[in-house]
């Protein structure tokens, strides 16, 4: 680390605390032939005793949203008296006001902007986030705990080895990753903020840690392609099995892997290499997420969820058909067609395009609640229902675990009986070659609505 960088880092360890502060003026000696504004520390950053009349600057504390190569400044009045917020002295209190404005990255000045918008409702919405931030962690932890699970059945189970499973478990691999790291970053967030409330100095976490902070965010980004990819791959899988019309050979699963976890290394790279361009001034990247380069990952995305989207539109059409073929009722048809898209869609990412809207900072607080709570909890919980409906209420897995029980019983000559007769899923898509090679035909899953 340089010189520079050592007397900067010197220099806000300084100005951490009340304490501190107080500690680095105790001996300080007012002049008796000028009027000075006391030192005071604003919470934020502690101020020297300053001549009246005159401007103070300081460099920009590093923190998310600030630019720490601006200054904020403040006034001391003719008086000696730190002058407050509206422009006049504040002799009650003598802190006075900072004004951080300047320090404020643009991102962070048209958050602020459309917080305030709609009257004094910031810390409203401020306390809905951090909700929502217990409700994703939460969500998460049980989304990382049935992935998991769901994985070692996956590979425990040799009659599950096939290319549909395969495709599951490299999307829930893709989910795991993200999963894990974002509740490393959620919790050492919440540790740092704790350690900040108690004063601490010196304590290094993931946030105000160079190089590794920007990694864990790239990692992340590339999981969260990587996921969006291989739910692509499922919707195509899947539509390709319905339709049978749209690709007449199956393509080689190395494809899928290239496409699934390649095309997101290249995507990533783009976008950091962007982003640490033109964000190296901004801590650990802060607010990157809003800026116009983050479209190099959000594009693809989008564009996925909106494929999906067509796919499902055209498995339900083909259902419909072959529902109308087996003369079921108009209301059978609808239910059975709405049964079979809502369960097709955490699976194919279609939950998601909630989170990619706009966030409704600027209206009411119960809009901005409805819409936090909402995104978040299908953001959270979606490896959870993921896993839910394509591993344990999965009849394939749950006729093999309850074989292998048996098996293990019979092993030890407590009692053996027959197994259940197999019972299709939701998502069971079991073919021969003959037939996926020449007629079309819906799924099992697809089925069971028929």
């Amino acid at each position: 680390m340089s010189t520079e960088a050592d007397t900067d880092l010197n220099y806000f360890l300084l100005n951490r605390t009340f304490e501190s502060c107080a500690l680095k003026y105790e001996d300080y000696v007012m002049p008796l032939t000028a009027s000075y504004c006391n030192w005071t520390w604003d919470s934020v950053l502690c101020w020297p005793p300053t001549p009246a009349g005159a401007i103070i600057r300081q460099r920009c504390p590093f923190r998310h949203g600030l630019d720490p190569t601006r200054y904020a400044e403040r006034r001391c009045s003719t008086k000696g008296e730190w002058i407050g917020r509206n422009g006049t002295s504040d002799a009650q209190s003598q802190t006075g006001w900072t004004n951080y404005t300047p320090c404020y990255t643009p991102e962070m000045r048209h958050i602020m902007n459309l917080l305030y918008l709609n009257g004094d409702t910031a810390k409203e919405k401020f306390d809905i986030a951090e909700r929502t931030r217990i409700l994703e962690i939460v969500g998460f932890s049980i989304s990382l705990t049935a992935l998991i699970l769901s994985l070692i059945i996956f590979w425990r189970f040799r009659s599950l080895r096939n290319i549909r499973t395969r495709i599951h478990k490299n999307l829930f691999v893709a989910m795991v990753i993200q999963v894990l790291i974002r509740l490393i970053l959620y919790i050492d967030q919440a540790l740092m903020r704790a350690n900040y409330g108690d004063g601490g100095i010196g304590r290094q976490g993931i946030d105000n840690t160079p190089f590794l902070c920007e990694a864990c965010y790239i990692f992340l980004e590339y999981a969260r392609t990587a996921m969006f990819m291989w739910m692509f791959i499922e919707g195509l899988y899947l539509h390709n099995m319905v339709t049978v019309t749209v690709f007449q050979v199956q393509f080689p699963f190395m494809s899928y892997v290239a496409l699934g976890w390649g095309g997101p290394i290249f995507l990533t790279a783009i976008w950091a290499t962007i982003t640490a361009t033109y964000q190296s001034h901004q801590h650990c990247w802060w607010g990157y997420n809003l800026t116009y380069s983050y479209w190099i990952l959000e594009g693809p995305r989008l564009t996925v969820i909106l494929l999906n989207f067509i796919f499902l539109l055209n498995i339900i059409r083909v259902l419909v058909v072959k529902l109308r073929q087996s003369h079921t009722s108009d209301i059978e048809q609808v239910r059975k067609a709405v049964r079979a898209a809502v369960v097709l869609l955490p699976l194919l990412g279609i939950t998601n395009i909630i989170s990619m809207m706009a966030n409704p900072l600027k209206d009411s607080v119960l809009e901005f609640a409805l819409w936090s709570y909402i995104t978040h909890f299908l953001t959270s919980f979606q490896g959870f229902f993921i896993a839910l409906l394509y591993c344990f209420l999965n009849g394939e897995v749950r006729c093999a675990i309850v074989k292998s029980f048996r098996v293990y019983v019979d092993f030890h000559g407590d009692w053996a009986t027959q197994p259940p007769p197999r019972r299709q899923s939701f998502y069971s898509v079991a073919y021969t070659p003959a037939a996926a090679a020449t007629t079309p035909t819906i799924p099992m899953n697809l089925q069971r609505f028929t």
